[in-house]
């Protein structure tokens, strides 16, 4: 019969034993959550929601969204990204990291929520910290944000509900 450890076990049962990043083994889980009203203005193309900082070395775990049908038609569709602020202008540092052109805001989503995580980020990237997932080199340290950008128009206000969770060292 054949085993096959995970890293985090390989770690522990090495001689000497070898540190797991504190973020994949006994981390401390955070949530952001919230929910933000739409009106059909705020849906239009190229427009952005931010939704929460997080703390840029963290790693997150689960985005959920949450929403009323923001589309009464099909055109819908957005991303869910990392972006950076400044004097209180967002910018994009990879609007896709986790999310690319979905549809779910055309129809009302409630119960479980809709979980965005992987829809585009590889699965193998679990554990990744938020500066890695927005496609930087080194970590700016403070705080980054996950948001939407609109790729193409809804027209229909309503709200928008989120829960982001993420692990810290």
């Amino acid at each position: 019969m054949a085993n096959k450890n995970t890293t985090l076990v390989s770690n522990m049962l090495a001689l000497p034993q070898v540190a797991s990043p504190a973020g994949t083994l006994h981390a401390t889980k955070r949530v952001a959550m919230g929910t933000v009203a739409l009106v059909a203005d705020d849906l239009s193309a190229n427009d952005t929601v931010m939704l929460a900082p997080v703390p840029s070395n963290a790693a997150i775990v689960t985005i959920k969204l949450f929403n009323d049908d923001l589309d009464s038609g099909t055109t819908n569709t957005c991303d869910v990204g990392v972006f950076s602020e400044s004097d209180g202008t967002f910018t994009a540092l990879d609007d896709d990291a986790y999310a690319s052109a979905i549809t779910d805001l055309r129809a009302a989503v409630t119960g479980v929520g809709t979980d965005v995580t992987f829809e585009a980020r590889n699965i193998d990237k679990l554990g990744q910290r938020v500066w890695e997932d927005a496609g930087q080199s080194e970590d700016p340290g403070g705080h980054l944000f996950i948001g939407l950008t609109f790729d193409a128009a809804g027209n229909t206000a309503g709200d928008l509900s989120f829960v982001i969770e993420y692990v810290v060292d």
